[in-house]
């Protein structure tokens, strides 16, 4: 695959929610893979170092102290992390630097629903959050395919269409949520 001949695919549902001092980015997209396989590439050290912007060190499946190691070729530091939900194969929540991330999936007709709710204190973050969550689960979805999919993390995300997405997502954001999300 060449990077010009590159599509992510189409843009996920999205949403921003205040709470308090802090802000949320709701992310909900469909993955035609079952919850139990999102669910691994969630959790396990060596599927996330193929897709994810860090490696933990230990399964992210249990609750407890983590520290993920950051990847992401713009930085190189271990991050202190708590996970404070894991239930196999529905709910994941853990803190990430200052924010936190709280995945759920649900199950539909041929796949999977995944929620993501990504909550940090400035809401700038939010479209750069979508574009390199977007890029990191296409990437997921397609090696779970069983397609050869390099990583789109840090600095390699913008030749595979993190500035496009950066902008799509924060049009999207400030229009406000459509009707299909209402209610997510």
């Amino acid at each position: 695959m060449t990077t010009p001949d590159f599509d992510p695919g189409p843009l996920a549902l999205v949403e921003s929610r205040r709470e308090g001092d802090r802000i949320t980015l709701v992310f909900v997209r469909d993955l035609n893979h079952p919850p139990e396989a999102i669910w691994r590439a969630l959790t396990d050290p060596e599927s996330l170092r193929a897709w994810a912007p860090f490696v933990p060190d230990r399964d992210l499946g249990a609750e407890g102290p983590a520290v993920l190691q950051m990847i992401d070729g713009m930085s190189d530091e271990a991050l202190a992390s708590t996970v404070h939900v894991a239930v196999a194969p529905e709910t994941l929540e853990y803190t990430w630097a200052e924010g936190l991330v709280r995945w759920e999936l649900s199950p539909r007709a041929g796949g999977t629903r995944l929620t993501l709710r990504h909550t940090v204190d400035d809401a700038d973050w939010l479209p750069k959050l979508a574009a390199g969550w977007h890029l990191c689960l296409t990437v997921v979805d397609r090696r779970l395919r069983g397609e050869e999919t390099p990583s789109m993390v840090g600095e390699l995300a913008m030749d595979y269409g993190w500035p496009a997405l950066h902008d799509a997502y924060q049009r999207l954001l400030e229009e406000g949520p459509g009707p299909e999300a209402g209610g997510r």
